[in-house]
């Protein structure tokens, strides 16, 4: 059984992550002797990465006993010559920091004793006892020779080359003729104009090898692209690969590479150049990528559909575009949602009236989640919030907006599929000044979403049973994105058993009357609505017990013309409503069983049934903070 601090320690790990920081090391710059900075403190999560200039540098981990020695299963970059001083390799090594424990590194080359000569570093050395200065003084006083030796491959991290395609504008590889050491990521990176990286034998340039790797076309004339293509280096055998594209001829032009060719003999890389220089027209296998990793962002595309490599970006328009049904968003979008809609719905002959209504409902619930997480992500990325937040963060936010468009398009699919009207896209007040009213207004509208989810299915399911598992696969997609916000506001990933039941009516009912600017729907089925806009529920004041943070009570403001007795209906998890009566003066006390969010409504009647509470609602719904898990 997990202990709290086993959960709690999670949560903080996770928390770490999110928030991890990236160093950069440079390995003997300006033809120095010296690792710069020599030392660094750093977190669990961060990372690290170094970059080689001049005279055959290497990183190695060594114990504080044992300088200039790598220790057993220790991390080692592998050598990475550079002839210059000032400009770093193409190759660099980056490792990620587990612990908070002294490591300790040096480079091993021996021409020049670069160990016993000071060149050494260290992450998160002590300030007392073993520190930096002793480890660096035993280093210098240690005998020769350092281990390991030229040749030896890398270990516990990342060795990665970069390729520019297209350098500066030419049709080049650059660096097209290197020599690597197994192990090692080749990422290829796109530049402007329209090219491909294809991998093929000596005997046949310009020709795809069977088995081999490929990337599609990518028009671009942005530098940097953000397109890459990732493939491991698995053995020491030659690598020879080129561009497929027919304009100008870039593959006969000289646009071709390789990795570890012969220095000499027949099958060189000038030699592979002359070939290609000869080569019949250039082709590319009809679906790509193959092998590799192609990724837009750090969003990595397993499929493109074809040669070309379409990105279209996080784009406003896409708020209020409904793409036809037996249509996909682009590769990029599908990419960074982790997936596109399925290719069956398993749709029925016919659908009921009540599930058209049901579809129209929950896209316009939809429409507001969709711009929401639109306009956070574009904040977040290149607006005002940048940097608010690391970038795996920003990325998630990105997965989740990328995975609302697929989850929408569910409905509009299959009301086009059975010839239904969709419903027009709204404009929206987000009253979103900073970063946390924003994350508190997506938080709400996927907390309906997913609670008119609950209430929708068992609603269809008697009729339309074809479309509860089209819902329920989305429920853990919303659910996941609503832990993400969670944490965001610093609360726990997960803040109850199950899901809340909300009638599709009051989502309608309080999106329509929180954020929707009035008028803006459009006319006719497009600005179709889905009961009664009852008054907010206002609440004047609450009061929480000051040790563990549970709400004892709030006081509400009765509308105008609503008399008799009130209750607060408490809607918490499937199968948790409780009512609480509203004294004169609008206070209620809170149910001590609820933990998390919950959404209240002030009816006049009690005991009702979660679908029925409409029926007697006099303003909300509204969200409130209960109690965190483990404050009692």
């Amino acid at each position: 059984m997990l202990s709290r601090f086993n959960i709690t320690f999670g949560l903080a790990a996770l928390a770490a992550l999110a928030n991890a920081a990236h160093y950069d090391v440079t390995v003997g710059k300006g033809g120095q002797l010296k690792f710069d900075p020599e030392t660094l403190t750093a977190q669990p999560g961060d990372t690290v990465t170094y970059k080689f200039f001049a005279k055959n540098h290497a990183v190695a981990q060594s114990t504080f006993a044992n300088p200039c020695q790598l220790q057993p299963n220790g991390i080692f970059s592998g050598f990475t010559p550079n002839t210059s001083p000032d400009v770093a390799a193409p190759t660099t090594f980056t490792i990620t920091v587990n612990d908070t424990k002294p490591l300790w590194f040096y480079c091993p080359q021996t021409n020049g004793n670069h160990c016993q000569n000071g060149m050494v570093h260290s992450i998160n050395a002590p300030a007392t006892g073993n520190t930096f200065d002793a480890y660096k003084t035993s280093a210098k006083a240690s005998a020769g020779p350092s281990t390991p030796p030229v040749g030896t491959l890398p270990a516990g991290g990342l060795r990665k080359l970069h390729i520019d395609v297209g350098f500066d504008g030419n049709l080049v590889f650059n660096p097209n003729n290197v020599t690597e050491l197994v192990g090692t990521v080749l990422e290829f990176e796109y530049n402007p104009m329209n090219h491909s990286i294809v991998q093929s034998s000596f005997d046949k340039p310009c020709q795809p090898l069977d088995a081999g790797f490929a990337a599609p076309f990518f028009p671009t004339k942005q530098v940097s692209s953000g397109v890459t293509f990732e493939v491991l280096v698995k053995d020491d055998k030659p690598i020879w690969f080129y561009c497929a594209q027919t304009a100008k001829t870039h593959c006969q032009a000289g646009m071709v590479g390789s990795v570890n060719a012969p220095a000499s003999g027949d099958k060189t890389f000038d030699a592979f150049l002359s070939l290609a220089s000869k080569a019949p027209p250039s082709t590319i296998p009809p679906h790509t990528p193959i092998v590799g990793t192609l990724k837009v962002n750090g969003t990595i595309i397993p499929d493109v559909g074809g040669t070309v490599l379409n990105v279209t970006a996080l784009d406003p328009s896409l708020i209020g575009n409904i793409p036809p049904v037996g249509t996909d968003y682009s590769p990029y979008i599908g990419g960074m949602a982790g997936g596109n809609q399925p290719a069956d719905y398993g749709w029925a002959p016919s659908i009921t009236d009540e599930a058209t209504e049901i579809l129209q409902a929950l896209q316009f619930i939809s429409n507001a989640l969709v711009a929401f997480l639109f306009e956070g992500y574009i904040r977040l990325s290149v607006g005002q919030w940048t940097g608010v937040y690391p970038t795996s963060i920003t990325r998630s936010m990105g997965s989740l907006t990328a995975q609302s468009l697929i989850n929408r398009k569910t409905y509009t699919d299959s009301l086009q599929h059975y010839g239904k009207p969709t419903i027009g896209l709204c404009q929206y007040d987000m009253h979103a000044n900073t970063v946390d009213d924003w994350l508190d207004g997506v938080q709400k509208i996927l907390a309906l979403s997913i609670s008119a989810k609950v209430d929708t299915m068992s609603l269809s399911a008697p009729t339309d049973s074809w479309l509860v598992p089209a819902l329920a696969t989305q429920l853990g997609s919303e659910a996941r994105m609503s832990a993400v916000i969670n944490m965001m506001q610093g609360h726990f990933a997960a803040t109850s058993p199950r899901e809340a039941l909300m009638p599709y009516q009051l989502a309608y009912s309080y999106i329509t009357n929180k954020y929707v600017v009035p008028g803006s729907c459009g006319e006719g089925d497009a600005a179709k609505s889905f009961g009664k806009v009852f008054p907010a529920l206002t609440i004047k004041e609450t009061a929480v017990e000051p040790q563990s943070g549970r709400l004892l009570s709030i006081k509400v403001e009765i509308p105008g013309g609503s008399t008799g007795d009130h209750w607060i209906a408490w809607i918490g998890p499937w199968g948790g409503i409780e009512y609480t009566a509203v004294a004169a003066d609008g206070t209620a006390p809170a149910p001590s069983t609820l933990w998390g969010y919950v959404w209240i409504v002030l009816t006049t009647a009690k005991d009702l049934k979660a679908r029925d509470i409409e029926t007697a609602a006099v303003a909300g719904p509204e969200m409130v903070w209960t109690m965190q898990q483990w404050s009692s």
